[in-house]
């Protein structure tokens, strides 16, 4: 398994959107993101940190595993 460090919220969409997350709006200080033929909605904290149990759910809830969000980031 990949080891996660603490990205920023930036960051982490940034990534989601090369593996085709696009954003839908925001909603306080979290961007929400969407993908055609995924049901599930990404809500991405815009912090300068995100805590690593944070960003691993978010990738749990994409459909990634560590490594392909790695190796988008």
């Amino acid at each position: 398994m990949g080891r996660l460090s603490n990205i920023s919220g930036k960051d982490a969409v940034k990534a989601f959107k090369k593996a085709g997350w696009y954003p839908l709006g925001q909603v306080g200080s979290h961007l929400v993101m969407v993908k055609s033929g995924i049901r599930v909605n990404l809500s991405i904290p815009q912090h300068k940190e995100l805590s690593v149990g944070t960003l691993r759910a978010l990738i749990r809830n994409s459909g990634l595993t560590v490594e392909q969000f790695l190796k988008l980031n």
